[in-house]
């Protein structure tokens, strides 16, 4: 007679644990799913990352260009940016002219070229700008702002900088950094 009831007792228990194995099912997937996000969220932030460290050296190098050539920093004013939008130039070696050129190459990527000749060393989009900020006086070459614009990849607040406003379709994907430069008394 005991026997019965230890068939019963089993019978009530019968398919209990595939509902847990699908319980489990569903929840391992939502935390892949979220664990799936997390890695596009990580990979956009590192390319954010990546493009501003670039802009930065590419800043800092026009930089030293125009304090390195200080008697003629006036000459490395853009009345358009340089990069993208601006086309080739064939102007080499040393002054502005040249280090404008060199300028605008690195903006369109030139340190880097893949297998095809592509370049593919710098931001989407690079715009370099150089505006002058204080007007000379006597003997004073003045004071300058070198700016690097790029398109980002979120919206973030749009930059209070010109340059290259209006030319990536949103602004609140526009990233500009920017450095001044000041020019001392040359004598």
């Amino acid at each position: 007679m005991t026997r019965p009831k230890q068939i019963s007792s089993a019978k009530k228990h019968t398919g209990f644990s595939l509902i847990e194995i699908l319980v489990t099912i569903v929840i391992l997937s939502m935390g892949l799913l979220g664990l799936a996000g997390l890695q596009t969220r990580a990979l956009t932030s590192q390319m954010e990352s990546y493009q501003r460290s670039q802009a930065l050296i590419l800043l800092k190098d026009m930089a030293d260009r125009i304090n390195a050539n200080r008697a003629n920093a006036a000459d490395y004013v853009t009345a358009t940016p340089m990069g993208t939008g601006y086309g080739t130039c064939a102007t080499t070696g040393a002054g502005s002219a040249g280090d404008l050129c060199d300028w605008s190459d690195s903006l369109l990527g030139a340190a880097e070229i893949d297998s095809s000749g592509n370049k593919v060393g710098a931001m989407i989009g690079a715009r370099g700008c150089i505006y002058q900020v204080a007007p000379s006086a006597s003997g004073v070459p003045g004071d300058y702002l070198v700016a690097v614009a790029w398109q980002g990849l979120n919206n973030t607040a749009a930059p209070t900088i010109d340059c290259g406003l209006n030319e990536y379709g949103n602004e609140a994907q526009r990233r500009v950094v920017s450095l001044p430069v000041s020019i001392a008394n040359l004598n």
